[in-house]
């Protein structure tokens, strides 16, 4: 399967535009990473913890929406966009959702 922010592939038509596929996760913050990240609030640096759950959320979002592709039977998704945002109460978890459009090649 192809995944490409563009809107086409380069040198290979699109032969059909099959619809929407998406690909949604939520994972939540445990205190120990909200600890560690107001530490290093204070005394900078990054937070590794946060960025690594981050990137597992942002691929699990994109395997979810390549899943969904591939029963459509698509060969590639054009035109991804990952949107994050914060939900829950104090906004203690992070959503994930990837969006584009399975075509056939």
């Amino acid at each position: 399967m192809i995944l490409s922010t563009t809107n086409n592939i380069d040198g290979r038509p699109v032969k059909d535009y099959l619809g929407i596929v998406t690909g949604e996760t939520i994972i939540g913050a445990n205190i120990f990473k909200d600890f560690f990240a107001s530490i290093r609030d204070v005394v900078g640096g990054r937070s590794g913890s946060y960025e690594n759950g981050g990137c597992e959320a942002k691929d699990t979002a994109l395997k979810e929406m390549t899943e969904n592709a591939v029963r459509m039977n698509a060969d590639a998704i054009i035109g991804i966009d990952l949107d994050y945002e914060t939900v829950g109460s104090k906004g203690g978890m992070l959503m994930v959702a990837a969006s584009g459009t399975a075509i056939k090649l």
